[in-house]
């Protein structure tokens, strides 16, 4: 009886298979980060709990810059409640289609894969919480719309359980 359930969960976890970046190869427009970041964007979000409900909204500036062959994310948050925050992203460009990203509140490096109109991101995040933190995993997709606006869906979890969602859409500026 053992063996069965040895075998049932083998072919259960096999079936939980993650969804591959290049699914998406072939869709336009084609997602050049560097083209949709340098510059100004604006962002609005909001993060869910497990049970969908908002718990945060959120408003992001964006000021994007290249310093040789790094590009730099200067973010400014302000929050529902009125908090604010602040990340500077560093990527750095590691092969035609991968990217390395640092922040200060980033557990060691964020590796992220562009094909098609899409990115996807995995990141530890340092995340206060009540006055607390906690590091999370984050999952994160983003997908080019059109070459002004990109959305970008993101899957939260702690010791593997979901805690939540981000959903966050960006407008690039003139």
């Amino acid at each position: 009886m053992l063996k069965v359930w040895i075998m049932l969960l083998c072919i259960g976890l096999a079936s939980c298979s993650q969804l591959d970046v290049h699914t998406y190869s072939q869709e336009t427009p084609t997602l050049k980060l560097r083209e949709f970041f340098e510059g100004h964007v604006e962002a609005w979000g909001m993060f869910q709990k497990r049970s969908g409900e908002v718990t945060k909204r959120f408003h992001v500036l964006i000021n994007g810059h290249s310093e040789g062959r790094r590009l730099i994310l200067d973010e400014s948050f302000t929050y529902s409640d009125g908090s604010t925050q602040k990340r500077v992203w560093t990527l750095t460009p590691v092969g035609p289609s991968q990217w390395r990203g640092t922040a200060g509140d980033v557990v060691g490096e964020a590796l992220g894969e562009v094909a098609g109109n899409a990115l996807h991101w995995k990141y530890v995040l340092n995340l206060p919480v009540d006055g607390k933190e906690y590091q999370v995993h984050l999952d994160d997709w983003m997908y080019l719309m059109d070459e002004n606006t990109m959305m970008n869906r993101s899957f939260m979890t702690k010791y593997g359980v979901e805690v939540g969602q981000i959903t966050l859409f960006f407008r690039k500026q003139p």
